[in-house]
Formats: C-alpha cells, structure tokens, sequence
C-alpha cells in the first residue's frame, strides 16, 4: 500500500481527499481569508492606480466593487453547503455544466493564483530589502532588488519558504498567519488614527475634508475610468474564496468556510475604506510632492506617506507590507494546493495531484508543484521583460472574473430547479449569484476589449495589440491547450467517470464519502 493518503473514484460522486477535518473554526478561517488579500501590500500598490482612475470617489469604487464580491459569495455559500469540496470552483462548475467548463474554472483559480503567488515573493523580496536599509541606514541594500541574480534568488527562496509552511498542514498555517495578520492590522490602524490626528491638528499635506461625494459612484467622469476602478478594486478584494478551499478541513465544512467568506469580505471592506478615507483627507488627489494623484507615489502609496504620516515609526509600515506580502504569499498557497489536489483526486489531472501527505494531512504533489510553478513563471518572466511580470499581474483581473463569474452562474444552474421556492433560495440561489456573475463576466469582457489597447498596460505590444490582452487571453488558452492534452491521455473524467453533471435534485452524489 502506497504511503500517500488518496481516497480514488467513488462513482461519481464526491469523496474526502485526506485532509485533517476540523482544523479550521471560523476565526482561523478568517484570518486566513485575510492574509489572503493582503489589506496592506494591497492597499499600498493599489490605492495610487485607483486614484489615478476616479480620483476622490476611491470610496466610492471600493464599495462598488465589494457589491460583486459578496454577491458571488453568497452563491459560494450555496454550493458550499451542498457540496463541501477542497475543488470549490473546478468541483462546482463541473457539476452544474460539465467536465470542459468545470476543468477550464479550475484552470482559471490555479492560473490566478501561481501568478499572483510569484508577484507577492516579489513584493515580499522588494520590502525586505528596504526593510533592511532603513534597519541599518545603509541606503544602498534597498538596491539589491534591482540585482537580477540577486532578486530573482531570494524571490525564490521566499516560495520555498511559503511553500515549506503551507506543506507542514493547516496548525503551521494558523499559528504564522495569526501573527503576522495581527501585526499587519495593527499597524494600518496606527497609519489611519495618525492621518487623522495630521488633519485634525492642520499638520496633513493637502486636508480635504470627506465629502459625501466621494461615495456617489455616479460621479466618476467615465464609463471606462468607472470600469477601471471597479476592476481594480475586484482584485483587491480577491481572495476570499480560500476560506471555501479549506472547507474539507473546516470544524463545519458546509457552514464555516461560507461564513468565513462573508466575515472576510466585510473586514476587509471596512479596513480598505478606513484607510482610503485617511489617505484621501492626508494627502488629497493632487499631484504633489505627497499627493495620492502624484505618479512617482502610485507604485507604493505607503512608501511615500508613511514617514510623513507616522514619523519615526515609519519602518513599521514597511515590515507590515512585508508581513503582509508574506503572509498571503504563504496563505495563498492553500487555494491552487487544494484545486490541484481534487482535480487530482477525481482525475482530471494525473493522480500524483491526488496525494496528501500521511504525517501533515496536507496536498503533497500539489504544493509543491504549485511552489515550482510559480518559481518558474517569475524566473521567466523576470528575465524576459519586467514588462512582461507585470502586465501578467494587470491581466489577472480578467482570469478571477473569469472563473468567479463562471463559478457564481454555475450556482444559478445548479440550484435552478430549487431556486424559486421561497424568497430566500430566490435570492441566494438565484438572484445575487445571477447578478454578481454576469457582472463579472461582464467586466471581463470590458477588461479584455480595452486591454487589446497598449496603453492599458506597460505599453508592450506585439503587432499593435496590448500585451496585458496577449498575456490574459493567453493564459485562458494554455489552460485550454493542457485540458486537452489531459482528455488525449486519460479521457475518463471528461466523460463523467470522476464526477457526473447534475443538478441539487439528485444531490446525494454531492454527500462526501470516505
């Protein structure tokens, strides 16, 4: 008998993988939701661009763009409590429409996540070493990252890291995030009470007082500049659905993790708006030595105004970015670890995917083919064109609106024949993932078309059409190209051997098994 734990095809419905069961309760599901979308490194590289979009209705947009993300939630919720599956989008998709659409969302979570996964080392390696240099006053080790050999080893050495915690099980990974979301929490609070006091003592750089207006969403001066807004504030938000991929491992797998979810979600809501507001009445949206419109402070909103605003204590928003950086480069590694492990599982890639390890009672294969990947996309793309690393990060909105959207229409399909019995399977099994998917799909759409343009991105382009397109569209279609390869060599899943297409009437299939 082989020493990985793998539970193999139970007809076609679905079957426990092997993870610890119960080790995860709501406020650890949570925290690791949390550290998932990173509030501070999220905070710092997208408040500029966002502001450079609308301006001062960034409250606006933030609010907006959490409407999406909650609606599609609750059709997470719905599905989750019908089918508790580490799979989530791939698992749930493949029951509402099939094997294809099913592998593709499931593509469409692993793609999204190994991209962001090499950005965040990357952000992680960048504060490290800024970090230092303000440590040691040595102004020249901030410069190490800009050393290719240099950057592209710690970087790596980062994913290893992450990679090691994330393998050792869900206990490692609730003891680090709890440390490390705390201190990043603790410090975005002391950033937001410290501008605050700035305006409230008339010591801010450019005072504006909050204004109703910032919360009109009807006020941004473009359909496009709207759009733009909305698309950036819905990666901020992303993350999320890592509480539901721990659902096997949750102390109520078809409560906990949806809960987890929602909780998640207006946390970091709050937090986001919290701190927009005390960016925008510090520094203002001018473009200013410290305006928050000022190009030179986009990249890293944080960077420019932590000193100003908290004065020595400064060094600390750059160990909360790392932190933070960190901490969600090792809680994201759950999500593609635990896709790859049931698609694994029900043989939708080679059965190696498939195994947990017996002592950690965590994705084996998966994990660390996850860490590879991800290694392996930012040496590539790091050496080829920085370009090219960031416009991939760009074009990551379109596959998280892919794969939300599909996932949240799969609820509507799914639940179809239930969904008009009474207000409430009316409105969280029908409506709100209805409106959050098409949204969603929507926006990917309007993302893909106004991305073809190359000033959407870094301005590379290949025959006249926007890298960000090439590289979004692409990825689509490398998942596409792998699917098929996987139905050339082993053809059973796509024809319902692992899962078959249903429907909640004939949920019994859905009732995990041992």
């Amino acid at each position: 008998m082989s020493t990985d734990v793998r539970t193999t095809g139970q007809g076609t419905g679905l079957s426990r993988k092997g993870l610890s069961a119960g080790a995860v309760g709501l406020l650890g599901a949570v925290v690791i939701g949390v550290s998932s979308i990173a509030p501070a490194y999220t905070l710092t590289a997208a408040l500029g661009p966002t502001v450079a979009e609308v301006g001062v209705n960034l409250p606006a947009i933030f609010l907006v763009g959490f409407v999406p993300m909650l609606l599609v939630a609750l059709g997470y919720r719905e599905l989750n409590k019908a089918m508790p599956d580490s799979g989530t989008s791939f698992t749930w998709a493949t029951r509402a429409f099939g094997p294809w659409i099913g592998w593709m969302a499931g593509w469409g979570a692993i793609a999204a996540t190994i991209i962001v996964l090499s950005n965040l080392a990357a952000v992680a390696v960048d504060f490290f070493y800024l970090m230092l240099a303000q440590l040691t006053g040595n102004e020249a080790l901030a410069d190490l990252t800009l050393n290719l050999p240099v950057n592209i080893v710690t970087t790596l050495v980062f994913i290893a890291a992450a990679c090691w915690v994330s393998y050792r099980g869900m206990e490692t990974i609730k003891t680090v995030q709890y440390v490390l979301v705390t201190f990043q929490l603790i410090v975005l609070a002391w950033f937001a009470i410290a501008a605050f006091a700035h305006v409230a003592n008339g010591s801010a750089f450019d005072a504006t007082p909050i204004s109703a207006e910032w919360f009109n969403p009807f006020a941004v001066g473009s359909f496009s500049a709207f759009a733009a807004g909305v698309s950036l504030s819905i990666f901020i938000y992303w993350g999320w659905d890592v509480c539901l991929t721990m659902n096997e491992e949750a102390t109520n797998p078809k409560k906990t993790p949806g809960r987890a979810a929602g909780v998640t979600i207006v946390v970091i809501m709050a937090i986001y708006l919290i701190v927009a507001l005390a960016t925008l009445s510090f520094a203002g949206v001018g473009d200013g030595e410290l305006g928050a419109g000022n190009p030179d402070n986009q990249g890293s909103i944080f960077a420019a105004l932590a000193g100003p605003v908290m004065g020595p204590f400064a060094i600390l928003m750059s160990m909360a970015v790392l932190s933070s950086s960190a901490s969600s480069l090792q809680s994201t590694f759950v999500s593609p670890a635990r896709t790859l492990l049931a698609m694994g599982h029900y043989d939708a890639l080679p059965p190696k995917y498939g195994t947990v390890s017996p002592r950690y009672k965590s994705p084996r294969y998966a994990t660390v083919a996850a860490a590879v990947a991800a290694a392996g996309f930012y040496v590539v793309t790091r050496v080829l064109s920085e370009n090219a690393l960031w416009d991939t990060i760009t074009a990551l909105g379109m596959m998280i609106c892919f794969y939300y959207g599909v996932t949240a229409l799969a609820c509507v399909w799914y639940f179809r024949a239930e969904a008009f019995r009474g207000a409430g399977n009316f409105l969280s099994k029908f409506l709100a993932p209805l409106l959050g998917g098409v949204i969603l799909l929507v926006m990917f759409v309007k993302t893909a078309i106004d991305s073809m343009d190359p000033a959407y991105g870094s301005g590379s382009e290949v025959g006249g059409i926007g890298m960000v397109f090439i590289l979004g569209i692409g990825v689509l279609l490398l998942g596409a190209v792998l699917m098929g390869i996987q139905y050339r060599r082993n053809p059973g899943f796509f024809k319902g051997a692992g899962l078959r297409k249903g429907t909640s009437q004939n949920a019994f299939d859905d009732v995990l098994t041992d």
